[in-house]
């Protein structure tokens, strides 16, 4: 049998690469097993200052990866040591330059919550909340690569913890209004309300209390657009607006906040309308005339306001001035003429049924109040275009933009 020889050139490489291969690929501790370790990702030693170093040189190599081992290792071994707060800002820094998102707004929340005197600290916060803005612009949640929830969840708990650390920073008053919108596009319009309401109240001089304010009105003012048959939810809405433009007149959105408030104007004035039709029908006139003149209250000068006003003149030549009579002055004119009736009969006698009421029986006491004066007992709007609402209070830190530029909805 025939062996050839390799010649040198060949040999000598192969060999390196062998020598290469092996070097700090095993490693063995006592009572374990051998575990293999790519290389650069074994476990790195040192001081404080030698594993900062370790990062930089890192850093400069273009080695995020191995950088970011460096700093957490000091981090983890010497968080009291001066260079702790740096090397674990720069290691969130270096985590979302990869990518690892949800890591890097972590390790910035843990420069905030440990080292508060570090002069990254507000950079801190506005990584933070930058990450939070990314999430709320929709980035999805993976498992495995597969995508399982959505980021409103996460917007907010990053969003809260902007609040909580930094309760009079530079992005806290945006933070409490994203919390709003992660929740209103979660369809929680509950949640949502409060966390504008806790932006109004606390920041109210805040250029983001406007759009809360406005985002307010917006919540009822769609739930009145989605058929409901909830009138509160349209007063609601146009207090929100009328709020709005008391104490924002200048707004951008004052234009669009008074083009919404004529759209409430006219539905509320259509369903008074509709429902004094309703009651003219069914010859139950003094109820008819009550919301006729809730129709002329509401938008006078009006096409209803108009047919309201033909229709009262017809039916005061139909039936003469009682049926315009307000309903107190009829109830009290009926328990006149019932007392009368009473003095006037004998003590022995029974009085018959009805006796002494003026009022036929289509036009009896029991009648609607008009819209007006009904009170606002409606619950926040459930959203119409996701499932999900929830009903529950949000947090403190839950309470109060696509992206950091984004406007409200509109």
């Amino acid at each position: 049998m025939k062996f050839r020889v390799l010649p040198v050139c060949l040999l000598l490489p192969l060999g390196l690469f062998l020598i290469q291969s092996t070097d700090a690929a095993v490693v063995f501790r006592p009572g374990e097993k051998a575990k293999y370790v790519a290389p650069g990702e074994e476990e790195l030693n040192g001081n404080a200052a030698e594993l900062f170093e370790i990062g930089q040189k890192a850093e400069r190599e273009g080695n995020p990866k191995r950088a970011i081992r460096a700093y957490r290792q000091l981090v983890r071994k010497y968080p009291r040591d001066t260079l702790a707060a740096g090397a674990a800002f720069r290691g969130a820094v270096l985590l979302e330059q990869v990518r690892l998102h949800l890591e890097a707004a972590n390790t910035y929340r843990l420069v905030v919550i440990n080292y508060p005197t570090s002069p990254h600290f507000n950079e801190a916060i506005e990584g933070q909340f930058r990450i939070g803005e990314m999430y709320l612009a929709g980035k999805k949640l993976k498992l495995l690569g597969i995508p399982f929830a959505t980021s409103m969840d996460r917007a907010v708990g990053i969003f809260a913890a902007v609040i909580r650390t930094a309760p009079y920073g530079k992005y806290t008053a945006r933070a409490q209004f994203d919390i709003g919108l992660a929740r209103e596009k979660q369809g929680a319009n509950d949640a949502a309300l409060q966390a504008y309401a806790a932006v109004v109240d606390k920041f109210p001089n805040d250029p983001v209390a406007a759009d809360a304010q406005y985002q307010m009105g917006y919540i009822w003012f769609t739930a009145s657009r989605g058929g409901t048959k909830d009138l509160a939810a349209t007063n609601n809405a146009r207090t929100a607006f009328q709020d709005f433009l008391f104490r924002y007149p200048n707004s951008e959105k004052a234009a669009q906040a008074r083009a919404n408030l004529q759209q409430l104007e006219h539905k509320a004035t259509t369903s008074s309308f509709d429902v004094a039709r309703y009651y003219d029908k069914q010859k139950a006139y003094r109820a008819a005339v009550i919301y006729y003149n809730e129709v002329i209250r509401q938008q006078p000068g009006s096409t209803e306001s108009e047919k309201a006003k033909k229709r009262i003149d017809q039916l005061r030549a139909k039936l003469g001035d009682k049926v315009l009579q307000p309903l107190q002055e009829k109830e009290a004119e009926k328990k006149k003429s019932t007392d009368q009736q009473k003095t006037k009969s004998a003590p022995e006698s029974t009085p018959a049924p009805n006796s002494g009421s003026i009022l036929p029986p289509d036009l009896d006491s029991s009648l609607p109040p008009p819209p007006s004066t009904w009170s606002d007992t409606t619950a926040p709007p459930a959203s119409s275009t996701e499932p999900g609402s929830s009903a529950t209070p949000a947090s403190p830190d839950d309470s109060g933009s696509s992206e950091a530029t984004a406007s409200p909805t509109p």
